[in-house]
């Protein structure tokens, strides 16, 4: 009897030893997720691929917007000639809608006599709103979403499919960027855009080319007097804000280009980052949702971290 009580208190003491690693070893937090990332886990901007809108109001920083190539190869490469040609130079936001969006472009674009040249851009495109669902990199979620039977993110993205079609497209999340069309679905080339500034219109989905998202600067746009005309249009020429010029990342000096990275999408960090935030482990939380949407999975951008 000795013998066992002997062998109970030393397995005892043995689990006690073991169970401190464990609870150390505690799930983290999301901001844990984040300081605890390697190098590895982010990737640089992609210059070709990297739009830095600046607004007529210095105060209002520079917007860095990331184009979707793999998702609107027709429209990215139109809007890059049009960035490379200064098209938006000097042109202006002109609607800025509460809830739901923030749009650019030429004020002039239906009069036939002042509508700003596209130079040498293409004037009509196809629409571009979905990409084939075989072969995309795909981190899938696997929590239920109420617009698509899978989401998930590629390149960053926010990404929504449908295997029985076999097609995907990107999600009209909060700072994704389209390209504003008329009624025919290949009315739009790029001259045209906006930014999602509110609840996600998800039923946009599949209706408008999406061609990227802002990856900092979102607030300069939000944040713009709402027009009070029609569908949030600004009434008056002086209420519109006004845009100093638009270029790629590509062709700016290295000193002035914003020094960001972005969170990789297709690593076990970012796996991790979205088990933190569908599980909620802060002190605050008392219940947590257990549940989380291609939507409010948002993609981290930090400053980018010096090589030594």
């Amino acid at each position: 009897m000795s013998f066992s009580r002997s062998v109970a208190r030393a397995l005892c003491a043995a689990l006690a030893l073991v169970a401190v690693p464990w609870t150390l070893a505690a799930p983290p937090t999301v901001a844990e997720v984040i300081e605890r990332s390697g190098a590895a886990d982010w990737r640089p901007l992609v210059p070709a691929d990297t739009l830095v809108m600046e607004l007529a109001d210095p105060r209002s920083g520079p917007i860095v917007i990331e184009l979707a190539p793999r998702f609107a190869p027709r429209h990215v490469e139109n809007i890059r000639t049009l960035v490379h040609e200064g098209f938006f130079d000097g042109l202006a936001v002109v609607r800025v809608q509460d809830n739901y969006v923030a749009q650019w472009g030429d004020p002039d674009a239906e009069s036939a006599d002042r509508a700003r040249p596209l130079g040498t851009a293409l004037r009509k495109l196809p629409a571009e709103f979905s990409v084939p669902l075989k072969g995309l990199p795909i981190t899938r979620l696997p929590d239920t979403d109420g617009w698509a039977p899978v989401t998930g993110f590629v390149d960053g993205m926010p990404v929504a499919a449908d295997p029985r079609s076999g097609r995907a497209w990107l999600t009209h999340c909060y700072g994704m960027v389209g390209a504003g069309r008329d009624m025919a679905v290949d009315s739009s080339n790029g001259s045209e855009l906006y930014a999602v500034i509110g609840q996600a219109p998800r039923g946009l989905d599949l209706n408008i080319t999406l061609v990227g998202r802002v990856l900092q600067g979102i607030q300069a746009l939000a944040s713009l007097p709402r027009g009070t005309a029609e569908m949030g249009f600004y009434a008056q020429p002086d209420q519109r804000g006004g845009i100093r010029r638009v270029r790629l990342l590509a062709d700016m000096p290295d000193a002035e280009r914003p020094a960001i990275e972005v969170m990789r999408t297709d690593t076990a960090t970012w796996r991790a980052l979205l088990d933190a935030r569908r599980v909620r482990r802060e002190e605050w939380f008392v219940h947590s949702p257990r549940h989380i949407n291609v939507c409010n999975a948002t993609v981290p951008v930090r400053a980018k971290k010096s090589s030594g």
